[in-house]
């Protein structure tokens, strides 16, 4: 679900990698919103976030233009940039919409994943799963964004990943919204279903392990809805 980037990663980049630096200040930023460290109609305010994150200026200035695209932020009159509300009927939408992309991912996936993609795939749906025995989120959070990592570079679609990661990092933050209305052991086992369905090259299987997904995204969101 949510990326967990460490702000002193930076130091590894390479010399005059400002691309690499605007990376990792998206990616810092993104958490702290995914995980509602920076909560819905929180001020986007510059020098707190350099101040909080030891984050340069351009990196983080680059980093809220991607976030402003992907909508996790917002500019209003007169307040100025914002993060987004969680819109909560919107969100069925949104999962409407990505259970098309990811059915094209999954499928993809599973023909044109290398072995080691394949492999990896497994390992980091295992992570999750032994995650949830030991009720540890943040081990979880990161083996699912290790995975959807994997995913995406083994399908070979950039187009569809471009489109399903904003879709992605919505569902993330609605999870960490209300995750005391979901089943984090169902979400793993989709996720284990989905995962041994590419890890075997099997192109109907992962569409279906991808629709069963979905299906508890749905269930999940309609629970909160519900309330």
């Amino acid at each position: 679900m949510a990326a967990t980037t460490s702000v002193a990663d930076i130091a590894n980049k390479p010399a005059g990698s400002k691309q690499r630096a605007a990376d990792i200040a998206y990616n810092v930023l993104e958490s702290m919103i995914v995980t509602l460290q920076l909560k819905p109609g929180t001020p986007i305010v510059e020098a707190e976030l350099v101040a909080a994150t030891g984050l340069g200026r351009t990196p983080l200035r680059e980093a809220l233009m991607r976030m402003s695209a992907n909508g996790l932020i917002v500019q209003l009159p007169r307040r100025g940039l914002i993060v987004s509300d969680i819109e909560l009927a919107a969100h069925l939408s949104l999962i409407e919409t990505r259970r098309v992309l990811e059915r094209l991912i999954a499928a993809s996936a599973a023909r044109r994943a290398t072995p080691q993609q394949r492999k990896d795939i497994l390992t980091h749906a295992k992570k999750m799963v032994a995650a949830t025995r030991k009720n540890d989120l943040k081990t979880y959070m990161q083996a699912d964004q290790a995975l959807d990592t994997v995913s995406h570079q083994a399908c070979r679609n950039p187009s569809a990943v471009a489109a399903v990661i904003p879709q992605v990092m919505q569902c993330r933050r609605f999870w960490y919204a209300f995750q005391h209305e979901g089943d984090i052991e169902a979400d793993a086992q989709c996720h284990m279903m989905l995962a041994t369905a590419i890890a075997n090259g099997d192109p109907d299987a992962a569409v279906g392990a991808a629709d069963a997904l979905m299906d508890y995204l749905d269930s999940f969101a309609r629970k909160v809805i519900d309330k």
